[in-house]
């Protein structure tokens, strides 16, 4: 109870300050009333303030998300997009190992519960994966030495309304849970599971828009859903969307003139009566034949309306959206942006530029903390210390790009070879390890390269000269044991 006043307490105290040292740009001219906060002018009414806090209001996030593609997209675009290439193991683990792990992972939904935690960490404004493994107590740490062999079960996706966090027991070890709840409590009518207290350790936790210190305390310790931050911006999208649909119906309006029009109305009974029939005809004569019944004095008009400007306020309302959300317009609305070659190809880079940072700062330990998981589970020995991951790019090339990468690392591999830099099993290897970019050199197989390896060296060395010519030796592979079979041949 006190740490939920003393939350309260700096909220308010927050807000108070907020409005006290209200600032403004520093450019004013009096005479022509410009600058905000400098006399009677239109600027200076603006200012900002707390409205509804969306990321509480969990009902309408839910109507949102399911019923608007838009907040959709932007909830489930950078999620699927973080985690849709994959990863590529570096360690010292053999490669049959590293593919064991790769499975496992597909097999037991690891990619999609991961991508699902980080949907409703971006919705709610926070989300966990819980690491399931079979006969651990659950609010015990994860020892990952403990981990029993086929025991990591996968992973169980909870969102911030189906925890209680322990507010008044947070981690006190200096760290990167530092400050956080130490334990989570399951409740136990939302979810698959009985009421349960989970160590944080055995969480993955994912955030949507961090908060600063004050505010984080006011939302329990979670962070806010991205929706809040753009919500002006959508109902600004679909209020025009809306309206330029509505306009559709009125496309063209038609009137008519009728002589005497008011005195009919007034009069009403078997005169108001025909003015209805007279016009039950029309409508009868145009759905058939196109006619219109009118009286001599009776005058018609069609007033067509005009939807010209109407794409460009759409687009401009989208491209703000776009920016709001930082996904282009190419991935928001699969539509290429206008103008003299625009192709979009720029705007996607930058983006998944962005991703890559996102999967680095918010995907990085908790992958390492699977894998490490996995494989006392699957290969019962600890995963290598200064083994790491990398994210497979999200940039796909077109065949013929593939093709001239793959001649210039072979053109590179086979220079680095004669040279006698590299042996041959380590071009293959190198060869191999391309093919995941390239598409090229995927028969090379691990056989292969074992083969290559246990080959006898048959450099004969520099300073050796061919007896017949007085000429160095080739170094290539072959070629200098023939020669010096020709030699022997000759001398005997």
């Amino acid at each position: 109870m006190k740490q939920a006043k003393f939350q309260r307490a700096a909220v308010k105290d927050s807000i108070k300050q907020a409005k006290a040292f209200m600032t403004s740009d520093g450019y004013q001219n009096l005479f022509a009333r410009l600058g905000v906060g400098n006399g009677d002018n239109l600027s200076s009414g603006s200012s900002y303030g707390f409205g509804g806090f969306l990321t509480r209001n969990r009902v309408l996030l839910d109507a949102m998300y399911r019923t608007s593609w838009v907040v959709g997209k932007i909830v489930d675009a950078k999620a699927e997009d973080m985690t849709r290439a994959g990863i590529q193991i570096n360690s010292e683990l053999k490669p049959e190992n590293t593919d064991l792990i790769q499975k496992k992972m597909v097999s037991l939904n690891v990619w999609r519960n991961i991508t699902n935690a980080i949907k409703w960490g971006r919705l709610y404004g926070g989300a966990v994966a819980i690491i399931c493994i079979e006969g651990q107590k659950m609010d015990k740490p994860l020892k990952i030495e403990t981990v029993g062999k086929d025991s990591f079960k996968g992973l169980l996706v909870l969102d911030r309304w189906l925890l209680n966090p322990s507010l008044n027991n947070l981690v006190q070890d200096f760290g990167p849970d530092f400050g956080m709840p130490k334990y989570y409590d399951i409740i136990a009518s939302s979810s698959v599971l009985p009421t349960m207290k989970v160590h944080h350790t055995r969480v993955l936790r994912f955030d949507g828009i961090e908060l600063p210190s004050l505010w984080k305390q006011a939302e329990n310790l979670w962070s806010e859903s991205v929706v809040e931050r753009l919500y002006d911006r959508l109902l600004a999208f679909d209020s025009t969307t809306q309206g330029t649909a509505q306009l559709v119906y009125k496309a063209h309006l038609r009137t008519i003139l009728v002589d005497g029009l008011r005195d009919i109305l007034a009069a009403g009974g078997v005169m108001e009566a025909a003015l209805i029939k007279q016009f039950e005809y029309i409508r009868l004569m145009q759905n058939n034949e196109g006619l219109t019944l009118l009286d001599s004095k009776d005058q018609f008009a069609a007033h067509q309306y005009s939807f010209s400007g109407l794409s460009d306020v759409l687009l401009q309302f989208g491209q703000q959206l776009s920016g709001a959300c930082e996904i282009p317009l190419v991935r928001l609305f699969g539509q290429s942006p206008t103008g003299m070659n625009a192709t979009g190809e720029s705007d996607l880079r930058f983006y998944y530029d962005d991703i890559n940072k996102l999967q680095n700062y918010q995907l990085n330990e908790p992958l390492l903390t699977i894998l490490r998981v996995m494989s006392m589970s699957l290969l019962s020995k600890p995963f290598p210390e200064d083994g790491t991951i990398a994210f497979n790019p999200l940039w796909q090339m077109q065949d013929k790009e593939k093709v001239e990468l793959a001649k210039n690392i072979g053109d590179s591999l086979n220079n680095l070879f004669n040279s006698g830099i590299l042996k041959k099993h380590l071009v293959l290897k190198e060869l191999k390890q391309s093919s995941r970019i390239t598409g090229m050199f995927t028969n090379i197989t691990d056989e292969d390269i074992t083969e290559a390896e246990n080959e006898p060296d048959l450099d004969m060395g520099e300073d050796e000269v061919d007896p017949l010519t007085s000429l160095p030796v080739e170094k290539e592979e072959g070629v200098a044991s023939k020669k010096k079979v020709a030699a022997k041949e000759v001398e005997e």
